[in-house]
């Protein structure tokens, strides 16, 4: 084997990866749902429980076999929904691997499963955005468009698409010219009709694309993070000091030494939730303080706002609330992807002289 260091990108492999995150947190979700309503059912006897762990297992070996076996962008697409679907079905049981007893229903479970998926997606993202793509990556990238050519299927968002890459790779390389020059006079097949998950994407792209441009959206997001500030303060204040002491206790004069005593004995995680909302809490009030200055420099601030829940505050609101979190990720979500939109509005504006 020849040696060679130099790890190439994959410039389409944003997409598989986004397909392996939903399906893993879907057969997540699913199976935990599906376990519930049935009672917890088990595949075997007295003495044997084949773990849906295995099945996991299986559908990973599966996907792997066919990237190593098979070429194209269909098998591709199979790999990274049946990789997604194996690997959710393997993480499901993280519980019982973590635990002297084996336990499934381990707390804290849910948080390392989340954990799990934030990293997969910071890596995604430094693989992706880490540093700047060099022109061989561009022109390897182009190539692969010659396995479509090959097969017989290229169509035009793909030639368009080797060919921007092409643009992008050494113009003096003769590979170059030969790829463009086969991949023009090539015969391209009817665009084909997307898919359901690209036909969700497209719809929730146009939907935020439209509220955005509304007249009010950007004074209901600035209401909707002073009033998230608020409620994190309301949260801290009242769920943690107040909450099992009592009005008794409350109205007593000596509160303060009881909330101080409440306060020394908090767990880590408390700890650790309170300081991830009064962090989230400081870019809110940057992002209120900067709003006049600069509407760009407030909605940054805003979307780390957004990025300290998603990525620390809401580790640790799964260790305590499992799956009952998950309409407030969602809601967190949708905001971020609103504040990306605003972002990419503002940083498109031209500059006055």
């Amino acid at each position: 084997m020849k040696r060679n260091t130099t790890l190439v990108r994959n410039l389409d492999a944003l997409f598989y990866l986004e397909v392996f995150i939903v399906c893993t947190v879907a057969s997540v979700l699913i199976i935990r749902l599906f376990l519930h309503l049935s009672g917890y059912p088990q595949i075997g006897n007295g003495t044997l429980h084949i773990a849906h762990m295995l099945w996991g297992g299986l559908l990973m070996l599966i996907s792997i076999i066919m990237l190593f076996s098979f070429i194209g962008k269909r098998i591709e697409l199979w790999a990274a929904i049946l990789g997604g679907i194996g690997f959710g079905t393997f993480i499901d049981e993280v519980g019982k691997f973590v635990t002297s007893d084996n336990d499934y229903f381990f707390e804290p479970s849910i948080s390392i499963m989340y954990i799990i998926f934030v990293l997969i997606i910071l890596s995604i993202h430094m693989i992706r955005t880490g540093w700047s793509f060099t022109r061989k990556e561009y022109l390897v990238n182009a190539l692969k468009g010659l396995e479509e050519v090959a097969l017989a299927d290229l169509d035009q968002d793909e030639k368009d698409r080797v060919i921007k890459y092409l643009d992008k790779s050494d113009p003096e390389n003769p590979l170059a010219k030969s790829v463009r020059d086969l991949v023009s006079s090539s015969k391209l097949v009817p665009m084909s009709e997307p898919g359901w998950y690209t036909k969700v994407k497209i719809s929730f792209r146009d939907f935020y694309a439209k509220i955005v441009s509304y007249k009010y959206f950007r004074s209901a997001i600035v209401i909707f993070f002073v009033g998230q500030l608020l409620l994190t303060l309301t949260y801290i204040i009242v769920f943690t000091f107040f909450i099992g002491l009592g009005w008794d206790s409350i109205l007593d004069i000596k509160i303060l030494d009881r909330i101080a005593e409440k306060t020394i004995n908090l767990s880590f995680i408390d700890k650790a939730q309170i300081f991830s909302s009064l962090l989230s809490g400081v870019f809110v009030f940057l992002g209120v303080y900067f709003l006049r200055k600069s509407r760009l420099v407030s909605y940054q601030m805003f979307e780390r706002s957004v990025l300290v829940s998603i990525l620390l505050t809401y580790v640790f609101i799964f260790y305590k609330e499992q799956f009952a979190a998950l309409a407030g990720l969602a809601v967190n979500i949708l905001i971020l992807i609103a504040l990306r939109l605003m972002i990419q509005g503002e940083l498109s504006k031209p500059t006055s002289a």
